[in-house]
């Protein structure tokens, strides 16, 4: 069974993220993160849909797969709000695709 899809505009803090499409935005530089449950790179980007813009935290391998102009699907994923604006990611059990990727121009 397919999980239905979500838009930005559905998304609510502390809530889970089914199915989300969206297209990255801007990637903010990778940095190393030591801690009790993970340890490993993480970057924070930015994305969007039709609907709206959303932060988007990526973790592990996915810092590297993931570059402004790629469209990705997060499944089973959360959905939270940090400096009243919401942020999702894969979180440990959720997962991101990498769907298309679509080379975006750097900006001067």
């Amino acid at each position: 069974m397919v999980a239905p899809r979500m838009h930005v505009a559905d998304l609510c803090a502390d809530r889970p993220v089914t199915r989300l499409d969206l297209i990255v935005l801007r990637r903010y530089p990778r940095r190393m993160v030591v801690g009790e449950k993970f340890t490993g790179p993480m970057a924070a980007a930015c994305a969007r849909d039709n609907t709206g813009v959303v932060g988007l935290v990526l973790w592990g391998e996915d810092v590297d797969r993931v570059t402004p102009g790629t469209s990705i699907r997060l499944l089973r994923g959360w959905c939270r709000e940090r400096d009243g604006s919401l942020v999702v990611s894969t979180g440990r059990h959720g997962r991101l695709v990498v769907l298309d990727h679509v080379a975006v121009p750097e900006q001067a």
